[in-house]
């Protein structure tokens, strides 16, 4: 009877685990996730240059003020600090997620002195007695995570320390990005500033020479004030430059994290465009490149260990415990043999009742996941519409800056026609200085589109990821 009892006692042991599981559901409402490999750019969206931004692409400006700048802001930028401690989070969150994973031990020590009762429970001679207990004992335990629940949640938080961590690639490309645009909006309106001074001086010595021409009878006074109206919209242009300029310099300030006094060295430099490109094909090449959509892949990532682990719960589950360890009610017997102590035991436990929690936290894992999933695909869509979008606008940037260039072109012939008939005297110094005007309108609007064309290359660089690369993953399956 004994040996048939321990030959059916494990078929025992397994049908009793296998009723102690409760049902999983069944996902009804899982979300599709989007296929980035198919993610591309209308077949019109193309620029002269093929390729993806480079590491540290602002470099390319060849413009020590910007790199200074942009080192500075990476190095102590104050909009960083989030990401860096929501990193510190889920690291956090991963240790502590990983300490449940294997052997837990601990150790305990006791020491404590009572006087039994001489009428209790213990007759003489405990009753009526002081006694001083002390207890040495070390204890483990051991999950053995048969269903991979512990691992599933250490998969978890690693998905999302990941994600933390190309949220802060994607923070430190937006700070460059910003930094530079910010840069060049300033170094464009110093240039303006100092196109349309010269404006104001062309255009002060036009109503001079008005004034002289109406003291001669050569011209009416409407011409005069014309010319002093005109001089005064070119000072109010130069007001709003210098506002511009200052505004500038303290959104620079403080996207590097300066003193008042920090960017007082900055000069002037000349407005340079680099040889932008665009990819011909996006596609999954996308993902590896855009920080924030590694982001929201890791983030889907971690739902999905999240759902595991739920699934996980509604199976038995089987820990080892066990102690060793020393107890006495003498302190001169501690450390004898005597005095040991051993337990060793596992537990079983079953979720025969608990199934409308486990539905809970297994739909809230479902849910959580098609949130996931929904923010992944929201932002595939934005990628591509930021790329797209971005790219359009350079190419019709590229498009007025060759027509720009010829209305200047003409302006500057012009202006050389007008001082050839002033050096043969067949005109007057009124018409070489409207020329003059003419000319330096252009070069405002030549200045305008060149900084036009700078911050559009930034978006450009900053939606293609800003040089950041990490390999490309699979399709993510739903779970």
């Amino acid at each position: 009877m004994k040996t048939r009892l321990k030959k059916t006692a494990p078929l025992l042991a397994m049908l009793l685990a296998m009723a102690g599981c409760a049902h999983v559901t069944p996902d009804l409402h899982p979300l599709a996730q989007r296929d980035i490999a198919g993610a591309e750019l209308a077949s019109g969206i193309k620029l002269a240059r093929e390729g993806w931004p480079q590491a540290q692409w602002w470099t390319a400006y060849h413009d020590e003020q910007l790199n200074a700048l942009i080192k500075q802001a990476l190095a102590s930028g104050p909009t960083l600090e989030v990401a860096a401690a929501q990193i510190g989070t889920a690291s956090s969150a991963l240790q502590r997620t990983a300490a449940d994973v294997g052997v837990d031990i601990s150790a305990y020590a006791n020491a404590n002195r009572q006087r039994y009762s001489g009428t209790g429970l213990f007759p003489a001679p405990i009753g009526g007695t002081w006694f001083t207990a002390e207890t040495l004992r070390l204890d483990a335990r051991y999950n053995f995570d048969w269903w991979g629940k512990n691992h599933a949640q250490v998969a978890a938080a690693v998905g999302e320390l990941t994600a933390g961590r190309a949220a802060y690639a994607q923070a430190e490309q937006a700070l460059a990005a910003a930094v530079a645009q910010s840069y060049f909006r300033l170094q464009g309106a110093w240039a303006r500033l100092a196109n349309t001074e010269q404006l104001a001086t062309a255009q002060t010595a036009l109503a001079q020479d008005k004034a002289k021409r109406i003291a001669r009878g050569l011209a009416n006074a409407d011409e005069q004030r014309g010319a002093e109206l005109e001089l005064n919209l070119i000072r109010k242009r130069q007001a709003e430059l210098r506002a511009d300029i200052g505004r500038e310099r303290e959104a620079l300030r403080a996207l590097v994290g300066a003193d008042s006094g920090a960017l007082a060295d900055l000069k002037p430099q000349p407005l340079n465009a680099t040889p932008h490109a665009l990819p011909a094909r996006l596609g999954i090449e996308l993902l590896a490149r855009r920080p924030d959509l590694q982001a929201a892949r890791w983030k889907l990532e971690a739902s999905l260990s999240r759902i595991d682990a739920a699934k996980a719960a509604f199976y038995p589950d089987v820990n080892l415990t066990g102690s060793i360890g020393l107890d006495t009610v003498k302190l001169e017997n501690l450390l004898q043999a005597a005095s040991r102590t051993l337990y060793i035991g596992p537990t079983l436990t079953l979720p025969l009742f608990d199934s409308r929690r486990l539905d809970a936290q297994l739909d809230s894992a479902r849910t959580s996941r098609n949130e996931r999933i929904a923010e992944y695909n929201q932002a595939v869509i934005d990628a591509v519409r930021d790329v797209a979008q971005d790219g359009v606008q350079l190419q019709g940037i590229e498009q007025q800056i060759a027509q720009q260039t010829q209305a200047t072109g003409l302006a500057r012939a012009q202006m050389a026609s007008a001082q050839a008939r002033l050096d043969h005297g067949l005109a007057d110094r009124g018409s070489v200085l409207g020329a003059q005007l003419a000319l330096l309108r252009q070069r405002d609007a030549d200045l305008y589109l060149q900084q036009v064309q700078l911050l559009a290359e930034v978006a450009l660089t900053n939606a293609l990821g800003g040089g950041y690369h990490e390999e490309a993953p699979l399709a993510t399956a739903s779970k």
